[in-house]
């Protein structure tokens, strides 16, 4: 299945470290990350669910939920819990997903069988309070991930749902903005952009983040 941004993301119900869990009702009106890790006991997952557990207070502030899956079994989700808590000094607070029926690496589309024919590449979906799929990354087995630029494309996300404006090549929450072109009305610009903007083109305005 190819899931298209903008899109409901498929529900589903899975058994987790935290008991069943039905995604919709699990997100509630929260943001969320739901990410798949090729397997168990594997060395890059290992660091990669210990730094988003380190993150939890950066999670909460954007009101995100997380939630990790992999092919295998609770009872070896849990056992591997005591080794990335043991060598990356983290708490791990967050759910993980046992998908050995491969229901919902089907349905997420999480296996790539040019990839790993049996095994979840590492697939990220940022989910929005209204189960909309807004941001999709997807990495080979070998490679881990950068969760603080996951963190950099959920602050954009939920500034741009909230004002009119784009964020530009490596923003970071508090620099500078593009106002969205479909605005013209200078008006309405001044009403919305009271600290003003620069325009560098017609197309190109550059204003402060407007919340900040």
């Amino acid at each position: 299945m190819t899931l298209l941004l903008g899109q409901t993301v498929p529900d589903f119900e899975q058994d987790s470290t935290q008991g069943a869990i039905r995604l919709h009702d699990w997100i509630g009106d929260s943001w969320a990350v739901l990410f798949s890790h090729p397997a168990d006991f594997t060395p890059v997952c290992t660091t990669e669910l210990g730094e988003v557990s380190k993150l939890k207070g950066e999670w909460e502030k954007r009101n995100v939920k997380v939630i990790a899956l992999s092919v295998d079994p609770v009872d070896d989700h849990r056992k591997w819990i005591g080794d990335i808590e043991e060598t990356q000094g983290a708490d791990i607070w967050y759910p993980i997903l046992a998908d050995g029926d491969r229901k919902v690496s089907d349905l997420y589309g999480m296996i790539h069988p040019d990839a790993a024919a049996n095994i979840t590449v590492r697939s990220v979906f940022v989910i929005d309070p209204n189960k909309k799929l807004r941001l999709t990354l997807t990495y080979p087995p070998s490679t881990g991930r950068d969760f603080r630029e996951i963190l950099r494309a959920i602050d954009s996300l939920q500034l741009t749902d909230n004002y009119k404006v784009a964020t530009p090549v490596n923003w970071k929450d508090g620099e500078d903005c593009i106002i969205v072109p479909a605005l013209t009305d200078k008006a309405e610009m001044e009403k919305l952009f009271p600290k003003g903007w620069d325009e560098v083109k017609p197309y190109l305005r550059v204003t402060p983040q407007p919340n900040k």
